[in-house]
């Protein structure tokens, strides 16, 4: 335990290093890009001595260090500046939009996991027969389909062939009111006392989080498929067979953990990345998450909530990984020792 901790703390050193570094690189790209920002900030029809002194305020015409001494100093303090697309703080912004994206991505990411593993140890099981090849044929649709077009098909099946969940976008259908807590609606509704509009929320999260985790959990699938059988070949696995171990124990007890351990490190990394990917899915969704709030910034050339989002994702990633050490940790001693080096 000591050295699980003394490797968490050393994790968090270099990802307090990784976000300056990540800070000062998103600033410099942003601060270079074509364009002045003050005059993108006050808009085309500002007086010039306006966007003059608004230059000075922001410091915009000081050297690039400087630049970014002021900006650091006050993300620091909460302040993420004022973004030029919806004219508001991108802090206030951020705390409207992370949760819907957030909700998104924790019912794309985590339930997929259990099948994930459910569909690797079943193709590991049954070895070149009908279950495996089945999975593996599906895998490799899957796989090869890009996510947004998964998306689109389930939003014409389900949404408009088979209309049997909404598909006007949003988080929640006209009628409902749920008091905001946490920012994540299915939650928010089952603790006001509504389950209506808890079911009502899951079923607008359905088709967008499936179409998120599709690829994800068929690539995890196949990992864990490909582990176990490599391991079901050491040597420890065949002295246990040899013993009359029955199968059942093997595979729960000794093959499953060791086997798993490669795709939950995979896992964290795909956590991550359906942040990234998570913006056509919410554009084709009409959802009102922070990766399509990311993407109007970004053709608004609105820097300020640019280096805000990046710097949010790159917590996030930072702190997913982390989280997937410490389970990798704790399934296999051995990484502590190596880790804590």
């Amino acid at each position: 335990m000591p050295s699980l901790f003394i490797t968490v703390l050393k994790r968090l050193g270099w990802a307090l290093v990784v976000l300056v570094g990540l800070s000062m690189l998103i600033f410099s790209l942003m601060r270079v890009i074509p364009g002045d920002p003050a005059r993108l900030a006050l808009g085309p029809s500002a007086p010039e001595e306006v966007v003059e002194r608004y230059r000075e305020r922001m410091h915009y015409n000081e050297p690039l260090p400087v630049q970014y001494y002021y900006w650091l100093k006050d993300v620091t303090q909460g302040d993420f500046g004022v973004s030029t697309v919806t004219k508001r703080g991108v802090l206030q912004d951020l705390r409207e939009f992370l949760p819907a994206t957030l909700e998104l991505v924790i019912w794309a990411g985590i339930p997929p996991i259990f099948f994930a593993l459910l569909l690797g140890v079943l193709g590991a099981m049954y070895k070149n027969r009908w279950p495996d090849y089945l999975i593996r044929f599906c895998s490799y649709i899957i796989i090869a389909t890009p996510t947004f077009v998964w998306a689109v098909l389930f939003l014409l099946i389900f949404g408009y062939w088979v209309p049997i969940l909404p598909s006007i976008g949003g988080r929640l259908t006209m009628g409902f009111q749920v008091p905001p807590v946490t920012g994540l609606m299915v939650l928010d509704a089952l603790m006001a006392g509504q389950p209506a509009a808890a079911w009502d929320a899951f079923t607008h999260l359905l088709l967008p989080a499936l179409a998120l985790s599709l690829g994800h959990t068929m690539q995890e699938a196949r990992l864990t498929r490909s582990y176990m059988l490599e391991n079901e070949g050491k040597d420890y696995i065949t002295m246990m067979t040899s013993q009359g171990v029955p199968r059942k124990v093997i595979n729960r007890k000794y093959l499953l953990k060791p086997s798993i351990i490669p795709t939950v490190s995979i896992m964290g990394l795909d956590i991550a990345a359906i942040f990234g990917n998570a913006f056509l899915v919410e554009t084709i969704f009409n959802w009102p998450g922070m990766s399509r709030y990311a993407m109007s910034a970004i053709l608004g050339k609105d820097i300020n909530a640019v280096c805000g989002v990046v710097l949010v994702l790159g917590v996030i990633f930072i702190a997913t990984n982390l989280v997937v050490d410490v389970v990798v940790m704790v399934l296999d001693p051995r990484m502590r020792q190596s880790r804590s080096k």
